[in-house]
């Protein structure tokens, strides 16, 4: 196996990638409908080809590190967790301790890939929007096995198939050859801790499922109006938000998460969402609330709220070091601040409307973000009601239905695409192939515009959904977006989906209930329902 990789990468800039071939191969047999004429690979790379040869695998397959990042203790904690994957039914690495050990019809040859050879050329494990996440993958046989990058570790561990007749790991149909990179950088998944605990535990199953579909931001609404569960060292009483006790993140438990992210190419994008969905702030902080009777939006009046942002992002800048942080201000209703008699004279002694009080509260939260280095995300109502007042960093998160992308970048901002009529999970209605045909580009023709689209992200709003539901609402339909995130849009958009999507997604909503992920059955009428009776996992 040979993968070529440009010589700067950085380790990071190849995790993605690892975090995300998902090839499965035709040779898994459990249906006789299966269409050898398809490429069982998820999200779809943009070139490859395939032949008819197969390999077998040491079980007992050692990693070589080389280069100047050969002590990336990401490599080698990757390699092992994907041998982990690829070995799942051996014991001891070769089944040694097996009662049946006798009986098997096991291989008396050697192996042909007994080593996974990595080049890592660079030290540097910053992992920031944009890295490269090129790369050329060769398996072939009598090659050796070599690779630059971690990359492979992912892909390999997909091209590899547990044979159950001889008991061993095969790869089929090699030769393969994949050149493959990401159409857009940005491709998200949002989780909403507010309306909804998730344990730190949940959120991580959450985390290495996005890697499996090439997904590498996690957006992580971690506040709103119903509850508050963050610790902020700086204003310790905020927390007190939070629907009780045991659910509530400590700053150790955000650090977490976001390494474990790092771990498996993922950036971890926060939220703080003002001035509205905010109630819960004053459970710890009453003065942010305009009156007892009128609690949200914040009290754009005083000092003291903008303090309070401040600490928030001062103390969240520690832990989170991705670019893009999410200041929302979306579904902001401004009568409490017009009926609250102090901030009534505060907005009169401004000469402000109260439409431009909110004008001045997010370009206010704005610079105090840009100030800690941060770029700006703000969800679309703060475009579409003071677009020319915006900060030209602002990244436009689009929501409430088409269009909005098309203006945003019109005007020099850049956009996320996330079309609540196709991308919100919550939306239980919505089938898979209607997520699938969702374009982030559409209306959008010329290429200086396309570029300024940083790609897309499905939203899992919590109000639905907790731990005993939250996998099985998420998979498999942000497969769907996820392909059409990475993938070319040419090979994706041509054809009939029923026959050269839908067979590969029934691949790999199984290849996610294999790896221990609750991915509901494609074609329910409503997602995260059950399967109506019997049946194969493949054809669900």
């Amino acid at each position: 196996m040979l993968l070529k990789s440009q010589e700067h990468l950085s380790v990071l800039k190849v995790i993605i990638i690892t975090a995300l071939l998902i090839i499965f191969t035709s040779s898994l047999s459990v249906s006789t409908d299966v269409d050898d004429s398809l490429a069982y690979i998820w999200p779809l790379p943009a070139q490859f080809t395939s032949g008819n040869d197969t390999l077998s695998v040491d079980p007992a397959l050692y990693l070589s590190v080389s280069g100047k990042g050969s002590g990336s203790k990401i490599v080698k904690e990757a390699f092992e967790r994907y041998k982990a994957i690829i070995f799942e039914h051996e014991v001891e690495g070769v089944n040694s301790h097996s009662v049946f050990n006798n009986f098997r019809k096991r291989r008396s040859w050697g192996f042909d890939i007994g080593t996974l050879k990595i080049v890592v050329h660079s030290d540097n494990e910053d992992l920031q929007l944009g890295v490269d996440e090129s790369y050329t993958l060769l398996v072939a046989k009598n090659e050796g096995l070599s690779i630059i990058g971690e990359a492979t570790i992912e892909t390999f561990s997909q091209l590899c198939s547990f044979d159950y007749d001889t008991k061993s790991v095969l790869v089929y149909k090699a030769p393969w050859y994949i050149q493959d990179k990401p159409r857009f950088a940005f491709r998200g998944l949002l989780i909403d801790t507010s309306r909804h605990y998730l344990p730190v535990d949940v959120i991580k199953q959450i985390i290495e499922s996005m890697s499996y579909a090439k997904l590498n931001v996690l957006h992580w609404h971690i506040i709103d109006e119903q509850s508050f569960p963050l610790e902020v060292p700086t204003y310790p009483n905020l927390w007190k938000g939070a629907y009780s006790k045991w659910e509530r993140y400590t700053v150790e438990d955000a650090h977490e998460i976001v390494g474990f992210a790092k771990m498996r190419g993922i950036n971890v994008m926060a939220e703080v969402d003002v001035p509205g969905h905010a109630e819960s702030w004053g459970a710890g902080y009453p003065n942010l609330w305009p009156s007892p009777s009128c609690r949200e939006p914040l009290d754009v009046s005083k000092n003291f709220t903008f303090e309070v942002i401040s600490g928030i992002l001062s103390d969240l800048r520690k832990i989170f070091p991705f670019e893009l942080f999410h200041l929302g201000g979306d579904e902001v209703n401004t009568d409490c601040w017009s009926s609250t008699p102090h901030v009534k004279k505060w907005l009169r002694d401004h000469k402000m409307t109260a439409k431009e009080a909110y004008q001045y509260f997010v370009l206010t939260a704005q610079k105090i973000a840009i100030s800690k280095n941060w770029t700006p995300v703000n969800w679309e109502e703060t475009f579409n009601s003071f677009a020319s007042n915006l900060n030209p960093r602002t990244v436009v998160h689009n929501w409430l239905g088409g269009g909005v992308c098309p203006k945003a970048v019109a005007k020099g901002f850049r956009c996320i695409y996330s079309n609540q009529g196709f991308w919100y999970l919550d939306h239980l209605d919505v089938p898979w192939d209607e997520v699938y045909t969702a374009e982030p580009l559409e209306g959008i023709s010329d290429p200086s515009n396309q570029e300024l689209v940083l790609g897309g992200e499905v939203c899992m709003w919590g109000e639905t959904a907790d731990t005993s539901d939250i996998h099985q609402t998420i998979w498999p339909r942000a497969a769907a977006a996820a392909e059409r995130l990475w993938s070319r849009r040419e090979a994706i958009s041509s054809g009939n989906i029923t026959l050269t999507a839908l067979p590969r997604l029934h691949y790999f909503r199984c290849l996610l209930n294999r790896r221990g992920v609750q991915a509901a059955p494609v074609l329910n009428k409503y997602a995260r329902e059950p399967p109506i009776g019997p049946g194969s996992c493949y054809v669900q």
